[in-house]
C-alpha cells in the first residue's frame, strides 16, 4: 500500500498542478495539451509556475503532515491556516476559505466556518481517507476538519464521498466508484442523486460536450464532484484522465486534484506520468509526507 499512498498524494497534487492553469476558464477540448502550464496573463494564479499547485494541495498537505505526526487538532489546523494566510502564502484560496481565514485572524483563532457548499475543502479530505481504516471514522473526521472553513452539509457531504473514494481505492476495493456514491446519498441526497446521474451518464457513453452541459463544472460540490466522478469512471488510462480533466474548465483544479488521487490511490505512484512527477513541486516532500502517513497507518493501535 506504500506505493498506493504515494500515489494518492503524488496524484492529488499533479491533478492540481495541471488544473491549475485553466482554473475558471471555459471547457476546451478541441486541443488537449499534456503537461504543465502557465495560467493566462491577468489570472490570479499567473504568477505559479508549470508544476506549481493551488491552495487545495497546500491545504490538504497541511492537514497530511499533521496527521503523520501525530499532531492533528482542528484547533491546530486552523491556527496554522489562518497563518498561511495571514503571511499571503495561500494561493488563491476560494471565497468561503478565505472568509474563514480573515474570521480566524479576526476573532483571535476562534473557528468560524462558512456556510458555502463550494468544493474548497474536499482536498483535506484526502489524508483522512488514507489514514482511517473505520469507514465511520474517516466520516466524522472530515466533516470537523471541513467545519474549520465550511459549515454547510454539503461542503461535509463533498468532502466525505471523495475521502471515502480514496479510503476504498487505496484498499483495493474495485468498487470504489460505487461506494463512493453510496456515501454520497448517505450524507446528502441531492448530492447522491447527482452522482448517481453522472455515472449513469458516463456509462451511457455520451460526450464530453454534453455531459458537462448536464453536469456542469461549477465551484460547488453538486458539479465538481459529480464531474470528477464522471471523468473517473469515463477514462481509465491515468494520463488521459489527468490532461482531460484539465481542460474541462471551470473548477479545474478540484476537479483534477480528485481524478489525480483517485488514479494514485488505485494504481499507486508508478502508474502516474513520470514527466508530471518529475515536474511537480515539492515531490519529495510529498513523499515523504505519503510515506510517514502510511507508517502512521500501519502501526496505529
Amino acid at each position: 500500500m506504500l506505493d498506493q499512498f504515494k500515489g494518492c498524494l503524488l496524484g492529488a497534487a499533479i491533478g492540481d498542478a495541471l488544473g491549475m492553469a485553466r482554473e475558471s476558464t471555459p471547457p476546451d477540448f478541441q486541443r488537449l495539451h499534456e503537461g504543465y502550464r502557465r495560467a493566462w496573463r491577468g489570472h490570479p494564479n499567473t504568477g505559479l509556475k508549470p508544476g506549481q499547485f493551488t491552495d487545495d494541495t497546500q491545504m490538504m498537505l497541511l492537514v497530511a503532515e499533521m496527521l503523520a505526526d501525530g499532531t492533528y487538532s482542528e484547533k491546530a489546523y486552523a491556527t496554522d491556516l489562518a497563518r498561511m494566510y495571514m503571511n499571503e502564502e495561500l494561493r488563491f484560496p476560494d471565497g468561503a476559505v478565505d472568509a474563514a481565514c480573515r474570521h480566524l485572524l479576526l476573532s483571535g483563532g476562534k473557528p468560524g466556518g462558512v456556510s458555502s457548499n463550494t468544493a474548497g475543502c474536499t482536498g483535506i479530505a484526502v489524508p483522512f481517507g488514507l489514514l482511517y481504516g473505520d469507514p465511520i471514522d474517516v466520516t466524522e473526521r472530515v466533516v470537523q476538519a471541513c467545519s474549520v472553513t465550511h459549515t454547510h452539509p454539503a461542503a461535509h457531504a463533498g468532502a466525505v464521498t471523495v475521502a471515502m473514494l480514496v479510503h476504498h481505492a487505496v484498499r483495493g476495493r474495485s468498487d470504489a466508484l460505487e461506494l463512493a456514491g453510496k456515501h454520497a446519498a448517505l450524507e446528502d441526497a441531492a448530492l447522491g442523486n447527482k452522482v448517481r446521474d453522472a455515472t449513469n451518464l458516463a456509462k451511457e457513453g455520451i460526450s464530453l460536450e454534453s455531459a458537462l452541459s448536464v453536469i456542469g463544472n461549477g465551484v460547488t460540490v453538486y458539479q465538481t464532484v459529480p464531474l470528477a466522478l464522471f471523468l473517473i469512471s469515463r477514462i481509465k488510462d491515468v494520463t488521459a484522465l489527468l490532461t482531460t480533466a484539465a481542460h474541462v474548465g471551470g473548477n479545474t483544479d478540484t476537479i483534477t486534484l480528485i481524478c489525480g488521487a483517485y488514479a494514485g490511490a488505485t494504481y499507486g505512484k508508478s502508474a502516474l506520468p513520470q514527466d508530471l512527477l518529475d515536474g511537480l513541486e515539492g515531490r519529495d516532500e510529498i513523499e515523504s509526507v505519503a510515506a510517514r502517513l502510511y507508517e502512521r497507518c500501519t502501526t496505529k493501535p
